[in-house]
């Protein structure tokens, strides 16, 4: 395990002792009470003495956990604090200006190209209104001990926080307020909530532990739990074009619903690395990333995938679209482009093919 890595469950696991080891992995990479509670936590964050996250020129090449688009700008974040930019899809990047944290950041979305939210360690939220150049701290509970691993907003007003034990928050005002909930009157589980995403239809789905998969159909208001084949932990998960969604995780698991959750279907992976990360690229190509180098490229709209391994054999926690005929993979290392294509991979970074379509190591 790399130090970075290891740092981060050197710090968690005595907070969450009673954690799984799969819970703890996924703080690594990505790592009740009810009723509103806004108060404390915005209290907190405006009084409390805000540490910057510090300057560095080797943000980019620290730990990363997550990255989006927000209109033609690339936005990660990760350890310390760190925001980093790309105005070239990934190729360059820059420090944000201003962040008022030094906790770990797991998550970030934006609601358009200037409106912006990340999460975080010690039930974390930070705003921008400039397409990330600057962050405002506007929800943090650090009496809580928990953490944010995933946000999600469905407009410019209305988006969710939420991560470890089924902590959530909802805000309604674009961030101003924001009230502790739990998923759905009398639902009380406790199960750490990895990622959060819509289909193509705008239905929310959440990769949670124990193989639970939870869905809305009414934009977040209520979520029902849904227990697939797989008894162990998602990592994260993404809507696709034709509708279907796929969720994935522990020792290459990976599995794929056509009908909103009803059913679904084990997706060979071609791999036993835990998956954290998977976008559906511009170009229709499927790719996923996780631990020890795993970068799995699908060509048949994500029935199979075949097995690339980096030749660093570092974690990767997500993936994006990058320059024509690129992606950028993020993890470790930092921010680190590479083909689109596994053969175009294996030759111009040192990737190998480990696995190929069709090869069960699942």
């Amino acid at each position: 395990m790399s130090s970075s890595i290891s740092r981060i469950v050197s710090n968690w696991a005595p907070r969450l002792r009673f954690m799984s080891l799969a819970g703890v992995c996924a703080f690594a990479l990505a790592l009740v009470i009810l009723g509103p509670r806004p108060a404390v936590a915005q209290e907190e964050a405006a009084s409390t003495e805000i540490e910057y996250a510090v300057p560095s020129e080797l943000a980019a090449e620290s730990l990363l956990l997550d990255a989006t688009y927000a209109g033609d700008r690339l936005v990660a974040v990760g350890e310390f604090g760190h925001v980093v930019l790309s105005d070239d899809r990934g190729v360059t990047w820059t420090q944000a200006k201003s962040v008022p944290t030094q906790a770990t950041l797991t998550g970030v979305t934006f609601a358009n190209k200037d409106l912006g939210f990340a999460v975080g360690h010690d039930a974390t939220v930070i705003r921008t209104k400039d397409g990330g150049e600057n962050w405002e701290l506007v929800y943090n509970d650090t009496e809580s001990e928990m953490a944010f691993m995933t946000v999600y907003f469905e407009n410019e007003n209305r988006g969710f926080a939420m991560g470890a034990f089924s902590f959530m928050v909802e805000t309604n005002d674009g961030g101003e307020t924001w009230e502790e909930r739990s998923l759905s009157d009398g639902l009380l589980d406790d199960y750490h909530l990895n990622k959060l995403f819509a289909d193509k239809d705008g239905d929310l789905f959440i990769a949670a532990e124990f193989g639970v998969v939870y869905h809305s159909t009414d934009k977040g208001r209520t979520f029902n739990r849904i227990q697939t084949q797989y008894e162990g932990s998602f990592w994260g998960g993404f809507g696709m074009a034709d509708g279907s969604v796929m969720v994935f995780g522990m020792r290459g698991n990976a599995f794929r619903s056509f009908d909103k959750g009803a059913t679904w279907q084990k997706v060979e992976t071609g791999t036993d690395k835990s998956i954290a990360g998977g976008v559906q690229l511009g170009s229709g190509k499927i790719v996923l990333v996780g631990l020890q180098g795993y970068v799995g490229y699908s060509e048949n709209a994500g029935k199979s995938f075949t097995e690339v391994t980096r030749a660093d054999r570092l974690g990767y926690a997500a993936v994006t679209d990058g320059p024509e005929g690129q992606i950028v993979v993020f993890g470790e290392p930092g921010a680190k482009v590479m083909p689109d294509d596994m053969e175009k991979a294996r030759e111009e970074v040192g990737a190998k093919i480990t696995a190929v379509v069709g090869d069960d190591n699942s």
